[in-house]
């Protein structure tokens, strides 16, 4: 192998593990972090549900589906900027 596409190779999975490094501390915030305070925020309500559920029932979802998408787009471009993509 060139020593070329040796250093993109090393380039591309550094980039590669920072952006699941990222995706997974962001999961890690809103599936174990923000579930903690749950107590705290049900003394708040938002559309007549506590502030806790509401976060743990239509937040998290979202924010997870959104972490999908986010790393996709990520993926993709990290993998076009070194030729991996097709």
């Amino acid at each position: 192998m060139q020593p070329e596409q040796t250093q993109s190779r090393q380039i591309h999975w550094q980039k590669t593990r920072f952006l699941t490094f990222v995706i997974l501390l962001v999961w890690f915030v809103f599936s174990c972090i923000v579930p903690w305070f749950a107590d705290d925020l049900n003394a708040y309500s938002f559309l007549g549900f506590q502030l806790g559920y509401y976060f743990l029932v239509q937040g998290s979802l979202a924010i997870f589906v959104a972490l999908i998408v986010l790393h996709n787009i990520g993926q993709n471009g990290i993998d076009d900027q070194h030729g991996s993509g097709q």
